[in-house]
């Protein structure tokens, strides 16, 4: 394994950034200002692939941004984990960005230069976490997401919207001052932040001092919405469907668990978090959060609130299988992170076509509205299939790892909890499935208008459904095998 020092990590950090200055420049051009968009997210996509072949030689690309203290300079580091995020961020970007578009402007959606400027400054806080070199950095662009999030999530301006985002800032900038106070103790217990597999924390401190940091950074990375730290995530659907996408897809949950699996496997290790019993507190909190929010799922009418608590409970199976231990738990953790991302995704493109098309937002006012828009209805079938686990998506695969993690950690019990919880995936998703292609729907001349939606939105919604049964049938390429790269970094394996 070589370190390559480098601009690149940069470069994608950069092209976003140079972007929203450009939107802002254009705005007043609604074609050059969207091509800005389209063309960064092309852009940011290219520069990451050009990192992934020497990533996957086991190469790292790391680059000093700001010299600050021993241990804890402004710095990014590419490994095998921070671009199995960077490139499922990115990939989604481009994707959704694309999507936003149609969404925007069939909707003639005010404030859309504010709008995009935010999207293209929060892409590249999600990308500086993914290449986080260490705590402070990760900090630092954990905080400015939140932050830049914000206008997105009260975009409508409503008195609903309003009370969403300062409930979402309320929760998220409150995490963000336990996320600093762990990273602080952090730095007083062993004069580093950086990032370092296996961990780096043994020895470093008293049992007691080690269990309060790492409560303080579950608290912290408040963003993985497990329960009863949720609330801010369903309340934050009032917004614009291509920001519920990226909120729960391709940046802020996902930046969530993607710090907990950091510190678990790059700050703690998994030897230290089994001496301190912290598998066991993340079972307990994983568990209740999986089957309590399918609970909730299940009572919620309106689709994208339902698609939220799906949300809630889906990504704490990348918890749950941290929990557990164990390499094969490990390995679900991490592999579920971009298959959920393009599942869901999927499913939150198609509840912005439905809005879009035919103004509905309630699962109740969809019978049979899969007859007027088939492609976006099977897309829908298709993706939800896969979150509950069944073949040919790709959900099926991180479920058998956690089921396996489960076994080889000796904690059989949680079978049980994946087992249930498919249950509840089945008994959330197919009712909907069942409304939109097989009721009659109650006024037939209600659907008389409507259609599939512009292709800017019809496309991407066939494009992430089909990456995802991509993924079922070729898992190797690039996701598993950047994954089997972590778990040997963090457990010190050799790969053949």
């Amino acid at each position: 394994m070589a370190d390559i020092n480098g601009i690149l990590p940069a470069v994608v950090i950069a092209i976003p950034l140079l972007a929203s200055v450009l939107i802002l420049a254009t705005g007043r051009y609604e074609n050059l200002r969207e091509g800005v968009t389209i063309a960064a997210a092309f852009s940011m996509l290219g520069s990451v692939l050009l990192m992934l072949p020497g990533v996957l030689a086991g190469n790292r690309f790391m680059v000093l941004l700001l010299p600050m203290v021993p241990g804890g300079d402004f710095a990014l580091k590419v490994d095998a984990f921070g671009m199995v995020f960077a490139l499922t961020a990115s990939a989604l970007f481009l994707l959704n960005s694309f999507y936003a578009i149609g969404y925007m402007r069939s909707l003639k959606e005010h404030a859309q230069t504010r709008f995009f400027f935010c999207l293209a400054v929060a892409i590249a806080a999600a990308i500086g976490i993914a290449f986080s070199a260490n705590l402070l950095t990760l900090f630092v662009f954990y905080e400015i997401l939140t932050i830049i999030t914000y206008p997105l999530v009260v975009h409508v301006e409503t008195p609903e919207a309003m009370k969403a985002g300062r409930k979402y800032l309320a929760y998220l900038l409150i995490g963000g001052i336990f996320l600093l106070a762990a990273v602080i103790l952090t730095y007083i217990l062993t004069g580093s932040t950086d990032f370092v597999a296996g961990g780096f924390l043994a020895g470093s401190g008293s049992d007691t001092t080690l269990r309060i940091l790492f409560i303080l950074f579950m608290v912290g990375f408040v963003k993985a919405a497990w329960m009863p730290l949720h609330g801010w995530l369903p309340a934050a659907m009032v917004a614009p469907t291509p920001v519920s996408a990226f909120l729960h897809a391709v940046a802020v949950v996902t930046a969530g668990v993607f710090g907990i699996v950091r510190i678990a496997g790059w700050v703690f290790g998994m030897d230290l978090m089994a001496m301190l019993g912290l598998g066991t507190l993340l079972a307990v909190i994983a568990s209740f959060t999986i089957i309590v929010a399918s609970l909730f799922a299940l009572a919620e009418d309106n689709l994208k609130r339902r698609l939220a608590y799906s949300t809630v409970s889906q990504l704490s199976y990348i918890l749950l299988g941290v929990s557990m231990l164990s390499i094969a738990g490990m390995t679900g953790a991490m592999v579920h992170i971009p298959i959920h991302a393009f599942l869901k995704i999927t499913l939150f493109f198609v509840a912005g076509a439905v809005i879009v098309s035919a103004g509905k937002e309630s699962i109740s006012e969809m019978k049979g509205i899969g007859k007027k828009m088939p492609v976006t209805a099977v897309m829908f079938a298709a993706a939800a299939i896969g979150i509950c686990g069944l073949p040919p998506l790709p959900g099926i695969i991180s479920k058998i790892y956690l089921a396996l993690g489960a076994v080889e950690g000796g904690v059989p019990v949680l079978l049980i909890v994946i087992i249930a919880s498919a249950v509840l995936n089945a008994a959330y998703f197919f009712p909907i499935i069942h409304t939109m292609l097989f009721e009659r729907p109650d006024d037939p001349g209600s659907l008389e208008s409507v259609t599939e939606p512009p292709l800017t939105m019809l496309i991407p919604i066939i494009l992430t459904a089909a990456v995802s049964v991509l993924i079922f049938f070729f898992p190797s390429m690039p996701f598993m095998d950047l994954i089997e790269i972590a778990i040997a970094e963090i457990t010190q394996q050799v790969l053949p």
